[in-house]
């Protein structure tokens, strides 16, 4: 069905729409009529301009539509809508989707992820007490899931491109690579090559993994230059002034 290219009736009924507008709306937030759009036969909205404090390019629609031969519009609805430059609140996200690092607090509790692509199955037991007593307990795996290698790369790299990398304020101005420090300590497995624990309690790293190229101030192995003692001279006293009180 060819679409209506217009309809008289419903074009002219402005003020019957802002009457029913002014009564939903009790007076508040309504401003000049705007325009008038075509929805389809016998259908149509008018537009009138929304005055709401923080509602800045939004408008109000009122729907009209008439009876078939009909002289006359009749109101259907009337809604608050957005236009094109219209104020939106960011898109609603789920309480475990807007979780960030850094977010969790004392007593708070993150949601499970099943399907975690940082996490992999652990050890499952092989039915041998021998075996799976090794791998428990000297092995260290006796837990449901385990880093996986994607994990492992993404914290690496969240490690050395953040605060306890090379490319750290600190770490350029630093005179020496945490690697030829005596507090730092390797990390066993993969990671070893490239991280540490940085043991020095001067250091504003201690406690942190840091990469081997990164480095501060408290290095073990560099130290200061002494400045010269300051020459103070030997006091001149004035005993001819007299302080008169």
């Amino acid at each position: 069905m060819a679409r209506a290219k217009s309809d008289a009736v419903l074009a002219a009924a402005v003020e019957p729409a802002r009457r029913e507008l002014l009564e939903a709306t009790k007076g508040e937030g309504v401003g000049e009529h705007v325009g008038f759009t075509l929805d389809g036969e016998r259908l149509g909205t008018h537009w009138f301009a929304a005055t709401l404090p923080g509602y800045g390019g939004w408008a109000w629609a009122v729907t009209v539509t008439r009876a078939p031969r009909a002289k006359t519009a009749t109101v259907c609805e009337t809604q608050l809508l957005p236009g094109d430059d219209a104020i939106l609140s960011p898109e609603w996200l789920p309480w475990a989707d807007r979780l960030a690092p850094g977010d969790v607090g004392p007593g708070d509790v993150t949601p499970k992820i099943d399907d975690d692509p940082n996490l992999e199955p652990g050890f499952e037991a092989t039915g041998d007490e021998d075996v799976d007593a090794v791998a428990l307990w000297e092995l260290g795996l006796g837990r449901p899931r385990v880093l996986s290698a994607e994990g492992r790369d993404r914290a690496a790299q969240r490690w050395y491109d953040g605060a306890h990398g090379p490319n750290a304020e600190v770490a350029t101005k630093a005179p020496a690579r945490c690697a030829g420090c005596g507090y730092f300590i390797p990390m066993a497995g993969a990671l070893r090559s490239v991280f540490g624990v940085c043991a020095n309690e001067w250091s504003p790293s201690d406690g942190g993994v840091v990469s081997r190229d990164h480095g501060c101030g408290a290095h073990s192995e560099i130290d200061m230059d002494a400045p010269e003692p300051e020459k103070v001279g030997e006091p001149i006293l004035d005993d001819e002034v007299l302080e008169v009180l």
